[in-house]
Formats: C-alpha cells, sequence, structure tokens
C-alpha cells in the first residue's frame, strides 16, 4: 500500500493515507513533477503506460509522483525519475502548484505540486510499468501540438505549461 503526504495550502503536512483513498476523496496532497531538458533546449517526455489508473496513454512530463510521507520531495524526485525513467541528473527546485482535477472515472487530483528541472542527454530506460514511450520536444513544438491536441495531454502537464511558463523561461 502507497501512501501520500497530505498537505495544506501552504504545503505543510497534516497526515498520510493510501493514495487511491487521497484520489478518490479528492484530498489536497504533495505531488512532484520532473521536467527533463537536453543541450539541444528540448523537453523529455513520457507517454504514460496503459495501465496507469488515470490519464493511461497520455502524454506528459518526464516524471510525476507522489513522495512518500516524510521524504523529501527533492529525494522523492531522483528516486521516481530513476524508477520511472532509468535516469540519473542533478535536478533543482523550480517551482509549486496547487491544482485540482476531476477526471470521469470519479478520481480527483488535488495536489501540490513541486517542480523540478535537470539536464541531461542520456537515453531514457524506460519502466514500462509506469511509461510506454519517451520523445524530445521543443517547448515551441511542444506548445503548438497542446493547443492542435489538447486531449492528448495529461492535464497537470497543460496547466504547468499554460499557467507556470514564465517560470522556467530561464531554462529555454
Amino acid at each position: 500500500m502507497v501512501e501520500v503526504q497530505l498537505v495544506d495550502t501552504q504545503d505543510n503536512p497534516n497526515g498520510s493515507m493510501e493514495k487511491l483513498e487521497a484520489h478518490e476523496k479528492g484530498l489536497l496532497h504533495r505531488a512532484l513533477s520532473v521536467l527533463i531538458i537536453n543541450t539541444k533546449k528540448e523537453i523529455l517526455l513520457q507517454r504514460r503506460a496503459l495501465g496507469k489508473y488515470h490519464s493511461p496513454g497520455l502524454w506528459t512530463n518526464t516524471c510525476c509522483s507522489h513522495p512518500y510521507p516524510g521524504e523529501n520531495p527533492t529525494e522523492a524526485a531522483n528516486r521516481r525519475l530513476k524508477e520511472e525513467m532509468g535516469m540519473v541528473a542533478d535536478l533543482e527546485f523550480a517551482f509549486k502548484f496547487q491544482y485540482k482535477c476531476d477526471f470521469d472515472n470519479g478520481l480527483i487530483e488535488h495536489e501540490l505540486d513541486h517542480v523540478f528541472i535537470g539536464e541531461t542527454d542520456d537515453t531514457p530506460h524506460l519502466n514500462t510499468d509506469e511509461a510506454m514511450a519517451f520523445k524530445w520536444m521543443s517547448i515551441e513544438e511542444l506548445e503548438t501540438d497542446m493547443k492542435n491536441n489538447a486531449d492528448n495531454y495529461t492535464y497537470w502537464f497543460k496547466w504547468m505549461i499554460e499557467k507556470h511558463r514564465n517560470e522556467f523561461n530561464s531554462y529555454f
């Protein structure tokens, strides 16, 4: 049973709960998103595995997950990048954002997402339980494709790119 860290809107821990239950109840919890950028200034995207309980088969940021209760978000980001994508990179905390999304299957993502950015030209080695494909895209290509094919991307990734683009402009 995997638990997530419940938090208030200021990111103060206030308990923990099994991950699926937190998504069923829509309770605010910590999450993390990793963006890997190569030396060509392209973003590494993953296509979520079809077995994921929400957003299966959609394109998203390089890695997305949840820190364990009591786990430092930076340590969790490094752990999950290795577990999901088979990669190691120096990750830098960039910013946080909060969002809420109701899915068609009755689950609710209500997350305070810690965003980390790293740079590498390494080739990912996918954990196929997590991701079924990857690709590199420039930010311009990504923004255009998100406008033209919005349904191909996860809600939080679109939110991050549309609402928080200025917070990671310096990386491009």
